[in-house]
């Protein structure tokens, strides 16, 4: 899978303390990319866009 052109942000549901740091490419066609922002070139997990958007609206994340 090709993420070159991923604009990584850090999510508003990361740790404000510099701890616990997600990063969310959300400008991938169809798709929201997610990974640890402590290392950037390990693994990270795909999901489809309207999946991503579920899970956030859940309520299954908690701030």
């Amino acid at each position: 899978m090709e993420l070159t052109g991923a604009r990584w942000r850090k999510s508003t549901r990361s740790n404000g303390s510099g701890g616990a740091c997600v990063e969310v490419a959300s400008n991938l066609p169809g798709l929201v990319a997610v990974r640890d922002s402590k290392d950037p070139t390990g693994p990270l997990l795909v999901f489809p866009s309207d999946a991503w958007r579920a899970f956030v609206g859940s309520g299954a994340v908690r701030r």
